[in-house]
């Protein structure tokens, strides 16, 4: 961690500090020197920061082999505690509201996020490096935003069936024709329930329900997550399945069964464009650490630490100037977001139809959880 970061965390976490003090051990740190490492105060403030009590407490739906190594940095390079809890519902923020738990909440869906700050759930900040995410990632007021984003379509398996072959548009899901080829996941897995969100924004409730009712009916096979789709299609016991673009990203690099192509959704003219999802953080009202979740949020904008979020899930980046490395078998396969045809709805839309979503998907006979 540089050094102004550092003296950053300190002045937050030491609010009993003179005023005076404070501004000269910022004065000192704006232009650092070489020789200044070795300075008697600047061991004091660095041994201080490192040797901080505090902790944070992070609540996370997001897969924790991309979380964990992110987690364990932050604690590494600030000394602060974080406590995580993994494959955590964003619905149990709306159960601890009256007694918070969490002081940083971490979703593979902007619609998740949106919802809780709709409810009062999380709160604004006036955040260092927010100028980095683009306005259409963040709430207004910041107090969440996305870090990296995916697209839907179809993961296929190259022996089975061929580029041409493949249906193109979500649409031509309702075509029988593709009965018992194809997989998707149960009706609660976050993907799912961001793609039914912006179907329904496009195309309103009743043709909604009548695409659900129809690929229930129609899937040869229903899965917990997508990574169970992608192994099965890779497999072969599938042709094709419903993901996110990075889960092909991640079957290329088997090294068995990675025989496997994707392709994003109505890209043709007249047709919707792909639907795009996010992943980011969300700082949760009335943590109980408050002066550290600030302090992760501005850690996280750093681009080494948003690169760091990408990690092993082969997301895409937001900000790709910032040189996320992606392994040569994936890198070929790699679409920028301004390459591809959008749906032309804001991300942070989906909030609005989060929780009716579920609804309508258990109303349209997709159940939430695998029975």
């Amino acid at each position: 961690m540089n050094k102004s970061l550092k003296m950053f965390l300190f002045a937050i976490l030491s609010l009993g500090l003179l005023f005076a003090a404070a501004c000269g051990g910022q004065e000192e740190t704006a232009e650092p020197e070489e020789n200044e490492v070795e300075s008697g105060q600047d061991e004091q403030q660095e041994e201080e920061v490192v040797e901080l009590d505090g902790k944070i407490v992070v609540y996370s739906a997001r897969n924790e082999n991309f979380v964990q190594s992110l987690l364990d940095k932050f604690q590494e390079e600030t000394g602060v505690e974080v406590v995580a809890l993994h494959g955590a519902d964003p619905l149990q923020l709306v159960e601890e509201a009256g007694n918070v738990q969490a002081d940083i909440y971490i979703s593979n869906d902007l619609g998740a996020l949106g919802y809780l700050h709709m409810e009062g759930l999380l709160e604004g900040a006036d955040l260092e490096g927010i100028d980095t995410i683009p306005a259409e990632f963040r709430a207004d007021d910041n107090a969440y935003f996305a870090i990296s984003a995916r697209a839907r379509g179809f993961i296929y398996n190259k022996d089975i069936i061929t580029e041409e072959e493949m249906p193109k548009s979500v649409e031509d899901l309702f075509d029988d024709k593709w009965a018992d080829q194809f997989a998707i996941t149960r009706g609660g897995n976050g993907g799912m329930i961001g793609h039914v969100s912006a179907l329904r924004y496009e195309w309103g409730d009743e043709k909604t329900a009548e695409w659900i009712e129809t690929i229930k009916e129609n899937a040869a096979g229903i899965y917990q997550g997508h990574g169970d789709i992608r192994r099965a299609v890779g497999e072969g016991l599938h042709s094709f399945g419903l993901v996110n673009n990075y889960y092909f990203h991640q079957q290329l690099l088997e090294p068995t069964d990675n025989n496997v192509g994707f392709i994003y959704l109505d890209q043709e003219e007249g047709q919707m464009g792909a639907v795009a999802n996010a992943a980011g953080v969300g700082l949760v009202k009335g943590g109980p650490n408050e002066a550290n979740a600030l302090a992760f949020l501005e850690w996280l904008l750093l681009p080494e630490n948003q690169v760091a979020f990408v990690g092993e899930s082969l997301e895409l980046l937001i900000n790709s100037e910032y040189g996320a490395v992606y392994p040569p078998e994936v890198e070929p396969h790699i679409v920028e977001f301004s390459e591809l045809k959008s749906q032309e709805m804001p991300v942070k839309e989906l909030g609005n139809y989060f929780e009716d979503t579920k609804e309508l998907i258990e109303q349209s006979g997709l159940d939430l959880e695998l029975r």
